[in-house]
Formats: structure tokens, C-alpha cells, sequence
């Protein structure tokens, strides 16, 4: 089952909304940074992309139509590449309000101590393991070499945000983009998808706490497997 649509939008620009709509559409399921925390195995993929290596594409998304958030995001140009008739989405928002909505989620690092827990208690348990060498990556990866440490900063993060953007615009084909903010609602996404509009509301996701109630989720589970 091949990749039919990508999202190369940032995290905080209604990315789980997406990801639920998307299914919704027909296109499940689709991938989103939650799948990773409830499958941290596949943390070596990433790991994988992240060094200019292919991973195992058809373990990475077995069962998955469409695949969203980070860390797709990152590599939505590896993602074009092996799969090439998948069409890309970029959520956007207003900048100003992406900063904050991210100062209070994607950009607050887990715990020390809770890091630390991870750890310890990933001598036991293969699951935590996984999700400790997770947050280590979040940690060197995205809040040291994506994101600069400059996390705090918020005209710092502005610019990213704005920088990235422009560049998928430049990068993906005109005729193969969708700049979208998911207030638009149906029309725009179904046209470019070419399917029919669903008389149900547009699905909305994802408040303030989600991301870490998750982490702490998969974080039980683990100690219960262990």
C-alpha cells in the first residue's frame, strides 16, 4: 500500500485534524507523530532518514494510505521520491499564533526526571527503550539540529516557520501542492484530493495537553509490559 498524500506542514497547524480527515476521506490510515509513540520501534527509520539512509518503507508504513506531522514533515523530499504520484499538503497558520500554540507543546522538552525514569526503567522493557531513545533523539535532532535551541526564542522560530514554508512552496510542484489551513474546512482539501465532499463537520483535534498525556500513555504501557 503506497503513500497517497503527504503532509509537510508543521505540528500546531492543525495536523491531527488532518490526519482525521484524511481517514475520514478514505485515506487510512494515516501516519502522525502519535504512531510513533504508540510504535516506538520504528524510531530506526527515522533514525535511518535522518543519517541520508533508506529505511524499510513497507515496514515503516504498512497499513498507511497518507502520513502527516513530525517527523514526516522533515522528510516530505525523501517522502516525494519514493512515492512520487502522492500529492503534499502544507498546513499553515498565522504565524504569531503557531509560536505560542508550540511554546506550550511540541517545543516543552519532557521532564529530566521523567527522562531519567525512561532510562531506568528501559532496562526492563524493550517498549521504553524505544521511547527513551525517542526523546534523546527529539532532544539532539529536532531541538538541537532542526530547531537551533532556539526554542525560547520566538522571532528565532518565526523565521523558521516562515522560511519552511516558502521552501515547500518552492520545492513541490505547483499542481501537486495544497497550501491549506484547516479552518478552510472540506472544499479545498476534497478538490485537491479529487474526492467527494462528506456531509459530516470537519473533525478537531488536538488541545493544549495532548502531545505529553500521550507520551505518559505510551510511557504506562511500557512499565505495565515490562
Amino acid at each position: 500500500m503506497a503513500i497517497k498524500v503527504i503532509g509537510a506542514g508543521w505540528g500546531r497547524t492543525g495536523t491531527e485534524s488532518l490526519k482525521l480527515a484524511l481517514e475520514q476521506l478514505g485515506f487510512a490510515k494515516c501516519y502522525h507523530a502519535y504512531e510513533l509513540i504508540s510504535n516506538p520501534e520504528q524510531i530506526i527509520y527515522w533514525e535511518q532518514l535522518q543519517k541520508g539512509e533508506k529505511p524499510d518503507y513497507n515496514a515503516l508504513f504498512k497499513g498507511y494510505r497518507a502520513a502527516v506531522d513530525f517527523p514526516v514533515c522533515y522528510h516530505y523530499r525523501e517522502l516525494m521520491a519514493q512515492y512520487p504520484d502522492a500529492k503534499v499538503i502544507l498546513t499553515i497558520r498565522d504565524p504569531s499564533h503557531w509560536y505560542e500554540s508550540a511554546a506550550k507543546t511540541i517545543f516543552v522538552k519532557p521532564e529530566p526526571g521523567k527522562v531519567r525514569l525512561l532510562r531506568f526503567f528501559g532496562f526492563f522493557s524493550k517498549r521504553l527503550r524505544y521511547i527513551y531513545r525517542i526523546t534523546k533523539n527529539a532532544e539532539t535532532f529536532l531541538f538541537g539540529q532542526v530547531w537551533k535551541n532556539k526554542t525560547g526564542d520566538k522571532q528565532a522560530m518565526i523565521d523558521f516557520f516562515t522560511a519552511w514554508n516558502e521552501e515547500v512552496k518552492r520545492t513541490v510542484p505547483p499542481d501537486n501542492l495544497l497550501v491549506y489551513e484547516v479552518k478552510q474546512g472540506w472544499e479545498p482539501l476534497c478538490k485537491f484530493l479529487n474526492v467527494p465532499v462528506p456531509k459530516s463537520s470537519f473533525p478537531r483535534a488536538n488541545e493544549h495537553g495532548d502531545f505529553h498525556k500521550r507520551l505518559d500513555k505510551g510511557i504506562a504501557r511500557g512499565k505495565m509490559d515490562a
